[in-house]
């Protein structure tokens, strides 16, 4: 079950471990914006009426626009991106291999194994696999993939972390029949409890999707926010530039520890340190929770903290 993998989040089990209260402590174990969009007032049928055709369409001209969307490219809105990443080897036809170089985000490997696929982690882009996927700007190092690296007959590139530098964005190729690319509303916008995410690329491809997620796949409420928020561009400007400013911020200060700067993005930072096992415990006696990976001894990650909760990242440092 994807609950047992290796992900951020888990404060609870952090608080059993460490001791503290759920608001004690500052969570920055994942890549999420922790100033969110503000959220506003529901009308009462947003919650009691099925989701129309209306709301749906209007979200989807927001994503359109927002995106840049190629006008040959289909968008589907589903309840998370990880709802999509789960059917998306079911879109393919009979399994059979899968690229996906590591390390990334390991749901991806996981939904095509659940499938039956065979998973390649090496270098991707050789064009040996019929399906390739990679996450851009990738999880957990901020690796950006160029166009040429993107060589499989079937591309998927996950772009949840791409839209704190849309100038990035591999958007213009949704219109070839090869490619999905996978958008997360709740990173960027702070909203991951929304469950909001996207699909876009060939109809032919975006309607097999649709098909296995089934009908009114989002929620009255999410359509309303992701609408409003997807056409809010000052909005949009004004948080690249302080998630910039609080990316280098969090920089320097981990310089300052003598932790070495590996990459990331300018919604989580990855670091390399002498011991990550220590560095987590330490830093959770101080109630902050960070990410450390089964696969390495020294690298730890750190999302952004909130303007108000700085100050506590510094005491526990």
């Amino acid at each position: 079950m994807s609950g047992h993998r290796d992900h951020g989040g888990g404060i609870d089990a952090a608080c059993a471990r460490f001791g503290g209260e759920r608001g004690d402590w500052l969570d920055l174990s994942t890549g999420i914006n922790p100033v969110p969009y503000p959220i506003h007032a529901f009308a009462a049928d947003a919650w009691t009426a099925l989701p129309d055709a209306a709301a749906r369409d209007h979200l989807v001209q927001a994503a359109r626009s927002f995106w840049n969307v190629p006008a040959q490219a289909a968008v589907l809105a589903a309840p998370g991106a990880s709802s999509l990443i789960a059917r998306l080897p079911g879109v393919f036809g009979a399994p059979d291999r899968v690229d996906i170089e590591t390390p990334t985000y390991n749901e991806h490997a996981a939904a095509f194994r659940a499938q039956g696929w065979q998973v390649g982690t090496g270098q991707v882009g050789t064009g040996q696999a019929p399906v390739q996927v990679v996450v851009h700007p990738n999880n957990p190092d901020g690796r950006l993939w160029p166009a040429r690296a993107l060589s499989g007959a079937h591309v998927i590139i996950d772009e949840s972390f791409c839209d704190i530098a849309p100038a990035q964005s591999h958007i213009a190729r949704a219109a070839r029949e090869d490619t999905v690319i996978l958008k997360s509303f709740g990173k960027f916008w702070g909203l991951a409890g929304l469950r909001l995410g996207f699909a876009i690329g060939a109809p032919k491809v975006i309607d097999r999707l649709a098909d296995l997620i089934g009908p009114w796949p989002v929620a009255g409420p999410a359509l309303d926010i992701g609408a409003r928020a997807l056409s809010d561009q000052g909005w949009a400007q004004d948080t690249r530039a302080r998630l910039g400013q609080d990316a280098a911020r969090l920089d320097r200060m981990m310089v300052a520890k003598r932790a070495l700067p590996l990459g990331g993005c300018d919604l989580f930072r990855l670091y390399e340190v002498e011991d990550a096992r220590a560095w987590q415990a330490r830093l959770a006696q101080g109630r902050v929770w960070s990410r450390i990976f089964p696969y390495s001894q020294r690298w730890i990650r750190l999302g952004l903290p909130a303007p108000q909760r700085w100050a506590q990242l510094e005491a526990a440092l």
